[in-house]
């Protein structure tokens, strides 16, 4: 294990909410002969940072855009990372798991880091046929604009299959949800694994239950991510992180920063947050809440 991952702290940062129910969720819900009921959804970023640099997986969505779509929201990461003791201007790379609105807003807050994506899903973003409406949807115009400008720029590193972010972050194309979906695989201090699987994985359910989400691109191919992940997670200190769910935070334990970390920093990013909190759409009972952080480095025992 290199010293950069004995140093590492994976991070996951919910900083959103929504109450929406099991039958908008999964897919065929009526095939499963089961009452509908409601469903939480938590809103996550992730951040990885170690002696190599800081990456962020994912960027959430932005404000206007959480407003328009009724989605309670608290901060973004700009507000966040200096409460964690990150600068935004030291974020080294953003990952950008798939192009839906939700993991793409706020990607211009950091001018300076390299964009990884994908070649497929950003081939399709930028396709006529993501002006579908069933496609449409999902993402942000202005935002796969910004992608553009970032190819243009020399700001954006594409890959098929495989891509090593750096020593102990690997980057996997699985597609179904998005037809370029990635997952990230982080080697953690104790020399486990923790499987960042954004959309590849919104509910431990759809693993553990064999039940795909609603929004697809490729039903086989989100078979297939399940089955991937399935396998990661019989492997020896390997832990799923999925996407959306709320058993995340039960999962793994709170993150709680050194007595060292910038007082000062932390109250300014709980006053953004609480800012954010009091003007957000409330749309579920965990509206009034603030962001939490939890430290996917400390798994809880099963």
């Amino acid at each position: 294990m290199s010293a950069a991952s004995q140093a590492r702290q994976v991070l996951a940062v919910k900083y959103g909410h929504r109450v929406t129910t099991r039958a908008e969720s999964y897919l065929n819900f009526h095939l499963y002969g089961e009452p509908d009921a409601d469903l939480d959804i938590d809103y996550y970023f992730w951040v990885i940072r170690d002696g190599q640099g800081v990456f962020l997986v994912d960027t959430g969505f932005a404000p206007e855009a959480g407003d328009r779509r009724r989605r309670a929201h608290y901060a973004t990461p700009a507000e966040v990372l200096p409460g964690l003791g990150i600068a935004p201007e030291r974020v080294t790379a953003v990952v950008i798991t798939h192009a839906h609105w939700d993991h793409t807003g706020n990607v211009r807050q950091f001018p300076n880091a390299q964009l990884v994506m994908t070649e497929a899903e950003y081939a399709f973003w930028t396709s006529p046929m993501a002006a579908r409406a069933h496609f449409a949807a999902h993402c942000e115009p202005e935002e796969i604009a910004y992608l553009r400008r970032a190819r243009e720029e020399d700001r954006l590193t594409l890959f098929a299959g495989q891509h090593t972010l750096a020593p102990g972050i690997e980057l996997t194309e699985v597609g179904g949800h998005t037809p370029g979906q990635l997952i990230a695989s982080v080697t953690t201090p104790d020399g486990g694994t923790a499987v960042l699987a954004s959309d590849a994985l919104h509910f431990y359910e759809e693993v553990e239950r064999d039940r795909p989400f609603a929004i697809l691109a490729d039903l086989p191919a989100m078979y297939r991510a399940y089955d991937t992940l399935a396998q990661l997670a019989t492997q020896p200190g390997t832990h799923l992180v999925a996407g959306h769910d709320p058993e995340v935070r039960a999962r793994f334990a709170p993150y709680a920063p050194a007595p060292a970390a910038d007082a000062g920093a932390a109250a300014r990013a709980g006053a953004a947050a609480r800012t954010r909190a009091e003007t957000s759409v409330t749309t579920g009972p965990d509206a009034a809440s603030e962001t939490e952080v939890t430290d996917l480095t400390r798994p809880r025992a099963s």
